[in-house]
């Protein structure tokens, strides 16, 4: 294994589920942290309690549902069943650490691997992240289609005023919040435009700005590219691709986790099958939700005109919501 990311762990966790001897390889120490909104979905701990891994309550926060709001109204829907919960993403890594390390799973931190030639194992997989050299070296470059906008996160120290995750909407960028404890949250902007950081994007965003109004910012920001990519083929050979570095759908879906983490037990069951045309036939299928749903998501930051309509159509018949967040969810 190739990248101790949330990614890599949870192939390596799974696939030593299974009883296979697995190692990870990782030229970082421990935990590593990344611009992200930090939010799992219900149907995302679902796969992660598969994997055996529960997040101390104590170092999270549970949301019911999601919120949109913007120009022509808010709307907020429950999920059909049980709560996502947010928690910090070096908090999330850490879990994962405790697992794999718990079940056997040899951990190599500060490892550098300079091509395929230095990895002796049965399979190989990437997990090294949007710019995979690992995908490089396996001739899986080719896509069937990609684009890209810009992510930025930044904690705040602030008593969360809400139990959903909140997405706010402004021309040409979004902002996430979600509380990760009982006195922080965390804020991710996502836009296209590469310039622009979350002091210039605030002000479009009165009501969250007045909101944060002297808050104190924990920590320094975090930025990251946010690519939607699919490629054509997720393996060959002996060597598989997971997370990021096998295609990733646009962070608006909050589905990259979870996305992994069920990439990873769909692996685990290719290998014992000794089949990874298996994991590719489940990789596509697993794609297919968060990928529609992140079409439908980019349509209203595509056409802006069109937003507040939708939202107004939201708040009027906040059933339509309900039942998109369902589908959003795998309900």
């Amino acid at each position: 294994m190739t990248g101790g990311g949330p990614a890599g762990l949870a192939a390596a966790i799974a696939a030593r589920l299974k009883g296979f001897d697995v190692v990870v390889a990782d030229s970082a120490e421990p935990p590593i942290d990344k611009a992200c909104g930090e939010g799992l979905m219900p149907d995302s701990l679902e796969a992660l309690n598969q994997l055996g891994v529960t997040i101390d309550p104590e170092q999270s926060f549970a949301f019911r549902g999601i919120r949109f709001i913007g120009a022509g109204g808010s709307v907020a829907a429950d999920f059909p069943r049980g709560a996502g919960i947010a928690v910090r993403r070096v908090r999330l890594h850490q879990h994962l650490i405790d697992r794999a390390q718990e079940l056997g799973v040899q951990l190599r931190w500060r490892t550098h691997v300079r091509d395929l030639s230095d990895v002796q194992a049965r399979w190989i997989m990437g997990a090294d992240g949007e710019n995979s050299r690992v995908r490089q070296w396996a001739g899986l470059q080719a896509t069937r289609r990609e684009s890209y906008r810009f992510g930025f996160r930044r904690h705040y120290r602030v008593a969360p005023w809400t139990d959903f995750m909140e997405i706010y909407w402004a021309n040409g960028c979004q902002m996430y919040v979600s509380p990760v404890g009982g006195d922080e949250v965390c804020v991710a902007l996502i836009t296209r435009d590469p310039h622009v950081r979350l002091n210039d994007a605030m002000p479009r965003f009165p009501e969250l700005a007045r909101r944060l109004e002297g808050a104190d910012i924990v920590g320094s920001d975090r930025g990251a590219v946010t690519a939607t990519r699919y490629l054509r083929r997720v393996y060959r050979g002996r060597v598989a691709l997971i997370g990021d570095a096998s295609g990733s759908v646009d962070a608006i879906t909050g589905e990259g986790m979870g996305l992994a983490f069920r990439q990873a037990l769909a692996l685990a069951d290719a290998l014992v099958a000794d089949n990874l045309d298996d994991y590719q036939t489940a990789h596509r299928r697993l794609a297919r939700r968060p990928a529609f749903m992140a079409q439908l998501m980019l349509t209203l930051d595509r056409f802006p005109r069109l937003r507040p309509r939708v939202l107004q159509t939201f708040a009027a018949k906040p059933v339509i919501f309900e039942r998109l967040l369902a589908v959003h969810v795998g309900a």
